[in-house]
This record gives C-alpha cells, sequence and structure tokens, in this order.
C-alpha cells in the first residue's frame, strides 16, 4: 500500500472492502496466481508482468560455431511472419552449458519492440556474420551429424566410398564449413549421403563412426 492508502486508512478507522494495490513496475499481465476470496501470504505472487519493449530472440548453435560468437557483439534476427523483416540485435547470453547429446548450445539476443509488434513465442531466424575468409564448404545434406559428431562419404577408387569424420563450422542456408578432416579436390557424397549411411548400418551392423575421434 502507498503511504497516501495508509494515511487514509488511519484517518478513516476503518478497513474497505476493496483495496488497491500499486505496482512498482509496468507491463502486461501474464500470469495471475490468485482469484477472489483466496489468502495471500506476506511476500506471495499475486499476478506476473512482463515488459514486451524489449525481447529475447533465443536460437541454437552448434559447438563447433562458439568461437565466431562474441558476447555483445550484434546479431540480425530475421521474423518470417512479417515477410521477413530484420531488427538488429545484441547478443546477451551465451549458455555456459553444453548439452552433451545434440552438441548445441543457446544463445539469447536482445531485441526492440516499439509499439509491442512482436508477440512471445513467434518463429525467428538468428543470423551471425563473420569476417570473410577462404574455406572448404559442402551442402549441409553431405553432412552426417550424431551426437558423436560429424561425418560424410569419401570416394576412394571407382564405386568404393568411406566415413570420414569431419569438424565443421558456420552454416549458411544451404552450405556449411569443414574446418578439419576434408581437403581440397575430395570426391564427396553429396546426394544420397544418408541413404549410404543407412545401408552401412544395415550390412555391417555398426555405426561407421564408431571408434572414430576427431
Amino acid at each position: 500500500m502507498t503511504n497516501v492508502q495508509v494515511d487514509e486508512l488511519a484517518r478513516q478507522g476503518k478497513a474497505t472492502s476493496t483495496t488497491t494495490f500499486y505496482s512498482n513496475e509496468s507491463g502486461y499481465i501474464t500470469a495471475l496466481e490468485i482469484r477472489e476470496g483466496d489468502y495471500v501470504m506476506e511476500g506471495g505472487t499475486i499476478v506476473k508482468l512482463a515488459d514486451l519493449s524489449s525481447l529475447w530472440a533465443e536460437a541454437q548453435v552448434y559447438t563447433s560455431q562458439l568461437a565466431e560468437i562474441n558476447r555483445n557483439s550484434i546479431a540480425t534476427v530475421q521474423l518470417p511472419d512479417f515477410d521477413g523483416k530484420e531488427i538488429k540485435g545484441r547478443i546477451e547470453f551465451v549458455n555456459p552449458e553444453i548439452n552433451p547429446d545434440t552438441r548445441i548450445n543457446l544463445i539469447r539476443v536482445s531485441i526492440p519492440n516499439p509499439g509491442n509488434l512482436l508477440k512471445p513465442g513467434m518463429p525467428a531466424y538468428v543470423l551471425l556474420k563473420s569476417p570473410p575468409r577462404n574455406t572448404l564448404t559442402l551442402p549441409i545434406d553431405a553432412v552426417i551429424r550424431d551426437g558423436k559428431g560429424a561425418t560424410i562419404w569419401v570416394q576412394t577408387a571407382n564405386k568404393t566410398f568411406k566415413s570420414v569424420m569431419v569438424q565443421t563450422g558456420l552454416e549458411s542456408d544451404d552450405r556449411i564449413e569443414i574446418k578439419s578432416g576434408l581437403s581440397a579436390g575430395d570426391v564427396v557424397v553429396i546426394k544420397g549421403a544418408y541413404l549410404l549411411n543407412s545401408e552401412y548400418i544395415f550390412k555391417n551392423g555398426a555405426n561407421p563412426m564408431s571408434g572414430m575421434k576427431m
């Protein structure tokens, strides 16, 4: 209660049937924790407020991409629900813990939300730019990834292929950087890599990545 309300209560000498409580913050009510007739303990939550003037865009990145990500660097958030509208934001959080099963990490980008046009839960793409450099890349479909890492199928002779573990880097919409494990001039299976991998497992009863280390 405010001081004015306390003074008014003292002046009247009795409580009113209703009391107005004012929040110290402004925002939208996202949860109402009590109902009429409920008893509220001291320090208990009555409502939850959200300030939607700025939002977080969350993105998942592979561990191989973390070296290219710096906290407080600028990122571009693309919104498919608004015809690909792009908003500049700043990376505010990089999760220090990596998921051991997926080898991915979470980052959060803070973006402004003037007029509360954006709504929590909307899909978004986070685009990160790095300095240009010469590197080897492959179509994303050529790289097979699981919890152990990434592999490609390289031709060693006519109709003969072997699985090779590679270290991946940055990705675009359809291509992925290969940082190690591949040499210029190697012939790589571009289409049908997953089919070839499945056929190997079916015939040999083991994943070709078993025992590999990068």
